[in-house]
This record gives C-alpha cells, sequence and structure tokens, in this order.
C-alpha cells in the first residue's frame, strides 16, 4: 500500500505542490498590496512637491490610516469568522460619549471612567454574539438593530443630562491620568527633538515654539494600531484558534462536527471588534478632548470597505489582518492625498470606490484562475 501512494520521486502523490508564485498569487492580501502601490505611485507623482511626504504630511495620513486599522483589524476577524457587526460606527459614539459622562459629568477618575466603558461595550458586544448564535439570525439584522439603539442612546443620554450632544473638558479632567496617556500621550519626543535639533525633521521657524519639532513624537494612537494589527496577524496564522476562526467562516457545521467552538470564536469575535471599536473611541476623546453624538458615523462601512480591499470575503473563511491593514492605509493616504494634490476633496469616495472595485476584482479574478473556481 506504501508503494502505491508514493512518487516515484519519493514523494507522497496525495500533497500538491505549490510554486512560490502560485502561493504569492493566492495570498488575500494581494489587492490590497497592488492598490497601495498604486495609490502610492500616483501621489508620488502628483503630490511629491506638496508636503505630503514631509514629516508633518507622513504623520497626517498615518494618523488617519491607523484610525482606519484600528477597526479593520476587528472587523476582518469578525468577517473570516462569517459575521458582520453593522453596529461599530454607533459604538465609537457610544463609547466616547460614556467616557465623557462618567469622567466630566460624574466626575469619575478618568482611568475608571475608560475601564468601565470598555467593560461596558464588550459586554454589548457579547450580547450582539450572543442574540446572533443562539437565535440564528443575520449578524446584519443584529447588528443593525443594535446601530440604531446605540446611535440614540449616544444622543439621548447627554441630552437628558448636560442639554447638548457634545460634552468637553475631557483633556481637563484627564490631565496627568496614567490610562488617559495610553490612549492620549506620545512616545519619542526626545528622539524627535534630536531630529529637530540635528535638522533631520522639520522646526517651527517663529512663535513661542521657535526651534521645536513640528511632528514632536508619535500618538499612541499609532501604537495602538501597530499593536492590534501584530496581535490579530499572530492570532489568526499562529495560533489553534485561528484555525478555528477560518474554520467557523468557512463552514460551520462541518467545524462543529470537527469540535470547533463555533459558536465562543463568534462571541469572542464580536467582543473583540466591540474593543476595536472601543480603542477607537478612546483614542479619538483624548485627542479632541471632547465626545460628540455625531462621533463614528459610517465608520462600521469603512472598515468593511478596508477589510474587502484587503482581500476578505464577503462570505467568511477567508482574508488577512494584514490584508485589512493595507486597505486602511488605502484609505488614509487617499483621504489626505487628495488635498495634498489640490484635488476636490469630494472625489475622495470615487476614488475609494475606484480602487475597492479593482481590488475586488484582481483578487476574485487571480483566485478563480488558480484555484480553478468558477
Amino acid at each position: 500500500m506504501s508503494e502505491t501512494v508514493q512518487s516515484t520521486a519519493g514523494g507522497d502523490e496525495r500533497i500538491k505542490e505549490i510554486s512560490p508564485l502560485r502561493r504569492a498569487l493566492i495570498r488575500p492580501e494581494l489587492g490590497g498590496m497592488v492598490g497601495t502601490v498604486a495609490v502610492f505611485t500616483f501621489f508620488l507623482l502628483f503630490a511629491f512637491d506638496s508636503g505630503m511626504f514631509n514629516s508633518q504630511g507622513i504623520m497626517n495620513w498615518s494618523i488617519v490610516s491607523a484610525q482606519f486599522m484600528i477597526i479593520a483589524v476587528g472587523a476582518c476577524l469578525l468577517m473570516i469568522a462569517g459575521e458582520f457587526d453593522l453596529s461599530v460606527g454607533s459604538m465609537i459614539g457610544f463609547a466616547g460619549m460614556m467616557i465623557a459622562i462618567f469622567s466630566v459629568t460624574l466626575s469619575w477618575p478618568v482611568w475608571m471612567a475608560i475601564l468601565v466603558t470598555f467593560a461596558l461595550c464588550v459586554t454589548i458586544g457579547a450580547l450582539n454574539g450572543y442574540i446572533v448564535v443562539r437565535t440564528g439570525l443575520p449578524s446584519f439584522i443584529v447588528t443593525l438593530a443594535f446601530l440604531f439603539i446605540l446611535r440614540g442612546f449616544t444622543i439621548y443620554l447627554p441630552q437628558t443630562i448636560e442639554r447638548k450632544t457634545i460634552i468637553g473638558g475631557i483633556k481637563d479632567v484627564a490631565e496627568g491620568d496614567w490610562l488617559a496617556w495610553v490612549f492620549g500621550g506620545k512616545v519619542f519626543q526626545g528622539f524627535f527633538a534630536w531630529l529637530g535639533d540635528n535638522g533631520l525633521i522639520e522646526t517651527f521657524s517663529r512663535g513661542t515654539r521657535e526651534g521645536q519639532p513640528v511632528v514632536d513624537g508619535i500618538p499612541m494612537l499609532l501604537i495602538w494600531a501597530i499593536g492590534l494589527i501584530i496581535f490579530g496577524h499572530v492570532l489568526l496564522t499562529k495560533t489553534k484558534f485561528g484555525n478555528w476562526i477560518f474554520a467557523a467562516g468557512g463552514d460551520a457545521e462541518a467545524a462543529r462536527n470537527s469540535g470547533v467552538p463555533v459558536n465562543r470564536v463568534k462571541v469572542l469575535m464580536f467582543m473583540f471588534t466591540a474593543f476595536c471599536a472601543t480603542v477607537f473611541a478612546t483614542c479619538q476623546v483624548m485627542e479632541f478632548g471632547s465626545a460628540g453624538a455625531d462621533r463614528g458615523l459610517l465608520k462600521e462601512f469603512e472598515a468593511i470597505i478596508a477589510v474587502v480591499i484587503g482581500g476578505a470575503l464577503l462570505t467568511g473563511g477567508y482574508g488577512s489582518v494584514l490584508g485589512a491593514a493595507l486597505g486602511a492605509l488605502i484609505f488614509g493616504v487617499v483621504q489626505q492625498g487628495l488635498f495634498f494634490a489640490g484635488v476636490e476633496s469630494s472625489l475622495f469616495r470615487v476614488f475609494l470606490g475606484v480602487i475597492l472595485l479593482g481590488a475586488v476584482i484582481l483578487n476574485t479574478y487571480i483566485r478563480r484562475i488558480i484555484t480553478g473556481e468558477r
């Protein structure tokens, strides 16, 4: 029997050899990689001298991209698990408002306000997942309901308590708070001061900040984005739980028959998506020093678009955190790059739509060629 399954070269005939080129072409992030190269090429050609690629310009589009990356990581893992969360944008607004109410209105310590908000939002994410797995309802419907519920509370609570829909003063109460710094502080400030002193980056030429670097550190928002990308990528590609995520989204029934705790995986992914949305909200609140009832509008769709550009399938079971990060990078570069290139900002969504369509077509076409799908 052993002789019949061995090829003349000594290998197992049941194992199909895949060339390095073929393996590269079927990677989910291929479309995101092509899109990233195309976007940077475009702006290098048309906006190179506009300041887009000096230290301040790079920081501008890096911060915008990092915002998209944070919510895209959660959306990516959830989509690979075969589910959607349309309440992400409302969760961002709700989480920011809860932090403001707890810290400013109720005078809680900011660290306590942040921790309680995280616990509350992750619990809501768990409730989303529990309803989906227990009722069998499409996650699209369940999270659409929570989109309206959370947005309604985000508007109702500040109006009822403060008679307004924007609560400010967060920077004042967050002064010196250790957890507020974790989300709103900056790192490597000494290094950037050294770069400015040695003329390696731009410095202010006049005013009270004369001689100080224009970019004086890396915001914690960027650190959170990088950390979540690394965590998501390692979880998905290097752990047993990552295999469970793929299995749950690929064929849930087959996964259950193989011993995969599909329901638990999906609930945890809803919780992680809520966690990422709350990270985004906390960083945003600490940056602006206020919370508004309209924060987070349409962010759920922007996260899904970034993930799809990155190569994930809407049907689940296929995708890449690195691809989602590239999709978010494209988002940020295009949004800021149009301003630097002098292009009408209203064309941002036109550019984005073209990139989305091109990435999806490229990914689908190459995957069909390689795998023989129809």
